[in-house]
């Protein structure tokens, strides 16, 4: 982080967006730990690591612009068990709830990064959308980098706060799915016997 300074720090979380399986709970803390060290000052940390949530965001908006209804309807029509219903429900839900999903979403593990792609989707206002995802990544940002300037060399304490809230997301996530697989299945099984009469 010495090394890479302020600008690269904003560099790794922009990649972060991208690649969630870079850690933004330790690329943060570390800014922070050598803001401490006086390698750059904590305005300079905050400043390009939610430059760097910025960038990253908007690229994955531009991306579910790119991708559009259209595409995504699609290629829900080839995925076993989805039905373009699902994407219309979500898309409805979606430009009802999106502003809180967006600021919301900044401050979750691995829905910080997807929470870009409905937002282009449904092509919400990009002024409106960088608001909501700057104000987001700030706080997100924020508590983590002051979090290591504060903590100096134990900053990895946070780290295990941080891998406990990403557990209660998968863990929420993976039952999520399994009741929306079981529930679908349900419902296909409760067609066969009307399918067979006719």
């Amino acid at each position: 982080m010495e090394i890479i300074g302020a600008p690269g720090a904003g560099v790794a979380i922009a990649l972060e967006n991208l690649f969630p399986p870079l850690p933004s709970e330790v690329i943060l803390p570390m800014a922070g730990l050598a803001a401490s060290r006086g390698s750059f000052t904590l305005a300079e940390a905050l400043l390009w690591t939610t430059a760097g949530s910025l960038v990253g965001a908007f690229l994955l908006y531009g991306l579910g612009a790119w991708l559009g209804l259209r595409r995504l309807t699609a290629i829900a029509t080839k995925v076993p068990l989805l039905h373009p219903e699902d994407i219309d429900r979500t898309v409805a839900w979606f430009r009802r709830h999106g502003g809180k999903a967006v600021f919301f979403g900044r401050m979750i593990p691995i829905f910080r990064s997807l929470i870009s792609i409905p937002a282009g989707l449904t092509r919400m206002p990009l002024w409106r959308f960088g608001l909501l995802t700057f104000a987001g990544s700030l706080i997100w940002n924020s508590a983590f980098v002051l979090a290591g300037f504060f903590l100096g060399e134990s900053w990895h304490v946070v780290e295990t706060y941080a891998d406990v809230l990403q557990y209660v997301v998968l863990l929420g996530t993976a039952a999520a799915v399994f009741w929306f697989v079981v529930a679908r299945v349900r419902q296909l099984r409760g067609r066969r016997p009307d399918l067979d009469a006719a």
